[in-house]
């Protein structure tokens, strides 16, 4: 049998995969963020503030309902690559019908739902006030989107796991794009306002899935659309299931920290400081993106070592991650900390809310070089298909710190306790991520000399 693109992840240096791997993937958020940053660019030019604040309450909620696919997709992800290193392709292809068909299930119920209890949701997730009226505006287009979202976000997964990071870059390229170019057409040239945000970002999300099933049908993939596989079966379900409850738990967790976190700021300190929060949280996304492809690369890559029994490889490939992604991030730190204001003016003009976002910024960006390690160490358990540490590790973050001190700090220190929670949070969550690899790992050298 020729060699297969998943064979390589066994085979090439680490670096060089880490590289092959990372860099589509980089590129791919990177794009994607960017069509985040320009949304909220027009949004916050052409409708204003409570528009920024509309965003920052809707996303998490459709993010969470997409996290259906990317859980499934992530699951179903880590089977694939051990079964590719096992040499069980039949495994593999077994694998992705059952995650079509739990995707278009499950995607199409939490939407159904969601579109009975929208008020309900919107309120929950801190749409008060002000913000109420044009969240529910977004909402309601945006959740004719969501189960194209969640479609491309499992394929996206797969196409990584079967050693495809280039096509898994275009899923995410493709929407950006489309919404890039939407964006100025609904919002300026059609005056649609946050509807016409709305509009573009679905229509994104149509493209991106519709981009993923031509590559699945068009032959180039190791794996295909076959019938046969799509009939749901007992034991794989429960694997995928399994291991995407990692990613639909760190998602939920995200959604709960949206509630608790959109709602102090509206008692604290009111609509702004939401759109403070908004802002912010957009160029999070932008600036991370370098150590988020590095771990999505680095996903398939100990994901297939550990299934072929290399343990070598895949204590190198840990290290070398968390090592590049700790240099990178200390170099974003740098550029956040040296250009804040003419980071948050992109944004916005409004001189109330940059004074605001100013100071907010520089102290939740404080622990930013800590970041690959909180997410290399949550990775490594999901791709080798531990659930329960990697379920507990990728909680650590949003669960276990940053939530209890957004309900603790707040009461003490006022508008500030909501801003210091985060840096705070990162250092807690690093230490006990990076602790317990180390004691996992020793464990293994004693019992069985696995990564050593």
């Amino acid at each position: 049998m020729s060699q297969s693109q998943s064979d390589d992840l066994g085979i090439k240096p680490i670096k060089k995969l880490l590289v092959q791997q990372a860099v589509p993937a980089s590129i791919g958020i990177l794009i994607l963020s960017i069509y985040g940053i320009v949304d909220t660019i027009f949004v916050g030019r052409w409708v204003g503030s409570m528009g920024i604040a509309a965003i920052t309450v809707v996303m998490p909620i459709t993010f969470f309902i997409a996290s259906i696919g990317m859980s499934i997709g992530v699951g179903g992800a880590s089977i694939i690559s051990r079964a590719f290193g096992s040499g069980s392709r039949s495994k593999a292809q077994l694998t992705f019908g059952n995650q079509v068909t739990l995707t278009i299930l499950l995607a199409l119920v939490v939407v159904i739902l969601g579109s009975f209890f929208q008020e309900e949701v919107l309120r929950l997730f801190g749409g008060k006030g002000k913000i109420l009226e044009p969240a529910k505006i977004y909402f309601q287009i945006l959740l004719l989107g969501v189960p194209f979202l969640a479609w491309a976000m499992m394929f996206n997964n797969v196409m990584r796991a079967e050693g495809q990071p280039k096509v898994a870059m275009y899923t995410l390229v493709t929407p950006a794009v489309a919404n890039i170019i939407l964006d100025p057409i609904f919002i300026v040239g059609f005056d649609m306002g946050i509807a016409g945000a709305a509009w573009a970002t679905t229509l994104s999300y149509m493209a991106s899935a519709s981009y993923a099933i031509w590559y699945f049908l068009s032959g180039k993939s190791e794996l295909s659309f076959k019938l046969s596989s799509f009939r749901l079966q007992s034991p794989i379900v429960k694997e995928i299931f399994a291991i995407g409850i990692v990613t639909f738990s760190r998602q939920g967790a995200i959604s709960l920290l949206s509630i608790v976190l959109n709602n102090a700021l509206f008692s604290y300190g009111g609509e702004l400081s939401v759109s403070v929060y908004g802002i912010i949280n957009r160029v999070m996304m932008f600036a991370n993106f370098p150590v988020l492809g590095l771990t999505q690369g680095f996903v398939p890559i100990a994901g297939y070592n550990y299934g072929a029994k290399k343990w070598d490889r895949v204590k190198k490939t840990i290290y070398t991650s968390i090592s590049a992604g700790t240099g990178i991030a200390l170099i974003i730190f740098t550029g956040l900390m040296l250009f804040t204001t003419q980071l948050i003016c992109i944004f916005t003009s409004e001189a109330d809310l940059i004074q605001q976002t100013i100071p907010a910024f520089r102290t939740i960006f404080l622990a930013t070089p800590l970041l690959a390690v909180q997410l290399i160490c949550s990775a490594y358990f999901q791709a080798i298909g531990k659930a329960v540490p990697a379920l507990f590790l990728a909680l650590t973050k949003q669960g276990f710190c940053l939530i209890p001190l957004l309900l603790i700090l707040p009461n003490i220190l006022g508008l500030e306790g909501i801003w210091w929670a985060f840096p705070i949070a990162d250092i807690l969550s690093a230490s006990i991520c990076f602790g317990y690899l180390r004691y996992e790992m020793n464990r293994n050298l004693l019992r069985e000399k696995v990564l050593v």
